[in-house]
């Protein structure tokens, strides 16, 4: 099923637990880059390891820190470089004196990560990502209340939904599980659906920050469409048809 260097390359991992790019063109020193990039992409889509930034960790490695049922650090872990990237990008579109929405996620939770400490007002349905805001003392943070979802670290439900009505927003930053041309943004939880579908609507300005292994994906529920952003923010690997399609519907594209 693989060729000799990527079985060479599941050895390494199951004998140091992760291994980085650099080690691995120290190893085949004929091959590029690239190459050595789509070798660890075919392997993770088969489920053999996560990638991280640089390079790769086994997902026995992952489970035995994390425990199988922590589905949430499991999936922090997947394309972290891409993630990284696009909370970077998502910066420049954090004002002062608005109230921000951020969605939960682990690309939103990067997003947190590197909020400059000033005072924006932001409310979040993420438990982790309002623990992580406070580590920032200017910052204004409400949280949504509701049911936890442990799979997500995130609260939904009616409470959340009754939250909306006593806050405005100016910018919301949202994730997604999935997308698709035929059923849209797609998550796995009717609660949280119903709650995105809420922020989309109050929101002045949607941003969704999503990367590109999410696109062909479908869950559930259908909480938007590409026509109910105003910027979609991604990684270099985004598929062509989804930029045209945004592009067509004056979505910015990021």
């Amino acid at each position: 099923m693989y060729n000799d260097r990527q079985e060479k390359i599941l050895s390494l991992l199951n004998e140091n637990g992760e291994i980085q790019i650099s080690d691995l063109k120290i190893v085949f020193p004929q091959v590029s880059t690239m190459t050595l990039r789509r070798d660890l992409s075919l392997l993770e889509s088969n489920g053999l390891l996560i990638r991280t930034h640089g390079g790769a960790v086994s997902i026995k490695k992952l489970t035995s820190i994390y425990g199988e049922e922590d589905a949430y650090s499991l999936r922090a872990a997947e394309n972290v470089e891409s993630k990284m990237g696009i909370a970077q990008k998502s910066l420049e579109f954090l004002d002062n004196g608005r109230s921000i929405y951020l969605d939960a996620g682990s690309t939103i939770m990067y997003l947190a990560r590197i909020i400059p400490d000033e005072p924006f007002s932001i409310l979040t349905s993420g438990i982790n990502i309002a623990m992580e805001l406070t580590k920032k003392p200017k910052i204004t943070i409400y949280h949504t209340g509701g049911q936890l979802n442990q799979n997500t670290l995130s609260s939904s439900g009616p409470t959340s939904m009754s939250m909306l009505d006593f806050i405005n927003i100016d910018i919301a930053f949202m994730a997604a599980s999935g997308f698709s041309f035929e059923n849209g943004f797609t998550v796995s939880n009717f609660f949280e659906c119903e709650l995105k579908k809420a922020v989309i609507k109050k929101a002045k300005k949607v941003i969704m920050m999503v990367d590109s292994s999410k696109f062909g994906k479908v869950l559930a529920f259908t909480f938007g469409n590409l026509s109910n952003l105003d910027i979609l923010i991604s990684d270099d690997n985004l598929p062509k048809t989804v930029v045209n399609k945004a592009r067509e519907l004056r979505v910015k594209v990021i």
